[in-house]
């Protein structure tokens, strides 16, 4: 599944496009890339669906009859941070910039390979996971999940009986990545960035190790790890709900 790097649930893509042929075409193409699509003709369609549905990013036509997409761009990101990607038949950079300036994430011209569309829509979603990632976990000195708790400040975990297991730097800082990102798959080569910054030495063997040590310290089974998923040709997902505890409040993602 090509767009669940960021989410477990494939990501809810309204496409606002005027053209059948081609609305059709990118609506099939998404579909067949694991993505729930739904699609509008014009600005009051686009507004119908958003108010009934849930909408990750929206794809937006330019030239639309009615309201242009310029014009609905600047409405909706003055009311909503859903991610905007631009469609239009103009490639001049001051269409691209005009585009931008209106609060698009991105900016795509026509005529476009299908697969360079998927790859901006991963992009897009990717940058906004990393943004709420960062300000969910913004100010925070603890996490915690079923019960377990990481301290940021003491740099140590406790179980759900208040004891403190023992865990080595690099084990630590793995689990702390995967608590500040549940739900999502994260590839042996992100994990390495995130925890050792590609230092001398590291090798994704050592992802796979450090996983192993943590599932025998927070698994209930670490035969049939139910926290710290293993995902076939996709690196592994932590599972649990997180909640945040920062020096004034707590908060769930």
């Amino acid at each position: 599944m090509t767009t669940s790097g960021m989410n477990q649930a494939p990501p809810n893509i309204l496409v606002v496009e005027d053209d059948r042929e081609t609305r059709a075409l990118i609506a099939k193409y998404l579909r067949s890339h694991a993505c729930n699509v739904s699609t509008a003709t014009d600005g009051r369609e686009m507004a119908r669906t958003m108010n009934d549905h849930r909408v990750d990013l929206v794809i937006l036509d330019v030239m639309l009859p009615g309201e242009d997409g310029l014009s609905l761009c600047r409405k909706l990101r003055a009311e909503s941070q859903v991610p905007i990607i631009m469609l239009t038949a103009r490639g001049e950079d001051v269409d691209r910039i005009l585009g931008l300036e209106m609060g698009a994430d991105d900016y795509l011209a026509k005529p476009f390979n299908p697969r360079e569309l998927l790859a901006r829509i991963n992009a897009v979603l990717r940058r906004q996971a990393v943004a709420r990632t960062a300000s969910a976990t913004e100010g925070a000195t603890a996490l915690s999940f079923h019960g377990w708790r990481i301290d940021f400040r003491l740099r140590e975990l406790r179980n759900p009986d208040g004891a403190r297991v023992a865990m080595t730097s690099a084990e630590f800082d793995l689990l702390r990545a995967f608590c500040e990102r549940p739900g999502r798959v994260l590839s042996r080569d992100s994990l390495l960035d995130l925890t050792q910054g590609r230092n001398a030495g590291s090798f994704e063997r050592s992802i796979d190790v450090l996983v192993s040590r943590i599932r025998r310290k927070i698994e209930p089974d670490p035969q049939e790890a139910s926290m710290i998923k293993t995902v076939r040709s996709g690196g592994y997902v932590f599972t649990p709900h997180v909640e945040v505890t920062s020096t004034n409040s707590k908060t769930r993602f």
